[in-house]
C-alpha cells in the first residue's frame, strides 16, 4: 500500500512575507522551524494557519522556490483557505505537512528537448524544475537553456503569474492568453502547434504539464497521438495529503505499470504521473 514519503513531517513555520502577484495571486514566503533538505520540484506541502482563520483541513500547494531556509509558494486567492494565507503578516504562525508526493522526473540533457506547458497557477512547480534542469539532477547531464521551452497560458495578462521571473532564468518563454492581451492568442496547445508549424520547436520533444484538468487531458491526448514522453503534475483536490482519506483517486492505465489497481492516489503516488501510468482522458 502506498505510504507518505519518509521525509514528510508535521511542522510549524512563521511567515516571512506575502507579496502580491498578478491580478489575484501572491507569493507566500515562510521559514519552517526545522530546516529542509533540497527538495525536488513539483513536491508539495499541506498548509494552513495555526489560528482559526484557516479551515481545519489544510490545503495542498506545490513548492515554488526554496531559498536558503525559506520556502515559497505561489498561490491563487480562490477561497477561504487561500484568503486566510493571503492575510498573513510577518510572524504569522503556520502548520505545514510535508514534503509530500513525488516531483518531476530527473530532467536530463541527454535526450529530446523539454517543452513545459503551464496553465494559470499551474506555473507553480516549474520554476524550481527549470532551475534543477539547468543545474543537473541525480548526476544527470544538465539541460542546456536552448533545450527548454516554457509555454505559459492564462485567460488574460494579469493571470500570467510572475512570468518575468521565468524569463530571467534564461530559457525560452512564450506566453499565450485567451483574450490576446499578452503573447499568442489561444491556449498552450495551440501555441505549441503554431511553434511546430513554424519549425521553432522540434517535433520530437518531452512534455511536462501542469494546469486545469481539461488542459491536462488535451496534453495527454496530444502525447498519445504523437507518441511523446509526457508527465503531468495534477491539481487534484486532496483531503489529507498522506494517503489515508482516499479522496484523490486518479484512473490508471490498465496496461501500464500501475494497472494492477484501477486508481492511483494522487497525494502519495503523484502528483506527477507519466501518461504511461494514469489517464485523465479515459484511455485505458
Amino acid at each position: 500500500m502506498p505510504a507518505p514519503p519518509i521525509d514528510a513531517r508535521s511542522l510549524t513555520a512563521r511567515t516571512v512575507s506575502v507579496t502580491p502577484c498578478g491580478d489575484d495571486g501572491f507569493v507566500l514566503r515562510i521559514r519552517p522551524d526545522v530546516g529542509q533538505a533540497p527538495l525536488r520540484a513539483a513536491r508539495f506541502f499541506m498548509l494552513r494557519r495555526e489560528d482559526r482563520l484557516s479551515p481545519a483541513i489544510p490545503r495542498p500547494f506545490s513548492i515554488y522556490r526554496q531559498v536558503g531556509e525559506d520556502l515559497e509558494f505561489l498561490i491563487k486567492n480562490m477561497g477561504t483557505g487561500t484568503a486566510a494565507l493571503s492575510q498573513c503578516t510577518p510572524g504569522t504562525r503556520l502548520r505545514l505537512i510535508g514534503p509530500l508526493g513525488n516531483g518531476w522526473p530527473a530532467l536530463d540533457g541527454e535526450g529530446a528537448p523539454w517543452v513545459m506547458l503551464a496553465g494559470g497557477i499551474g506555473s507553480a512547480p516549474f520554476f524550481m524544475g527549470i532551475e534543477q534542469a539547468l543545474a543537473g539532477m541525480d548526476g544527470r547531464k544538465p539541460v542546456q537553456r536552448e533545450s527548454i521551452t516554457y509555454l505559459y497560458g492564462a485567460a488574460r495578462r494579469g493571470l500570467l503569474y510572475d512570468i518575468e521571473a521565468f524569463r530571467r532564468l534564461g530559457v525560452r518563454v512564450e506566453a499565450c492568453t485567451d483574450d490576446g492581451s499578452a503573447g499568442f492568442k489561444g491556449n498552450v496547445l495551440q501555441l505549441l502547434e503554431d511553434l511546430w508549424k513554424r519549425g521553432e520547436v522540434p517535433r520530437q520533444v518531452r512534455l511536462l504539464a501542469c494546469g486545469p484538468e481539461r488542459m491536462l487531458e488535451a496534453v495527454e491526448n496530444l502525447a498519445r497521438a504523437r507518441n511523446l514522453q509526457c508527465w503531468l503534475s495534477l491539481e487534484t483536490l486532496m483531503g489529507c495529503g498522506v494517503g489515508i482519506c482516499n479522496g484523490c483517486p486518479v484512473p490508471t492505465v490498465e496496461s501500464g505499470p500501475m494497472g494492477a489497481w484501477p486508481n492511483a492516489k494522487c497525494c502519495v503516488e503523484g502528483p506527477v504521473f507519466s501518461v504511461d501510468d494514469v489517464t485523465l482522458a479515459g484511455a485505458h
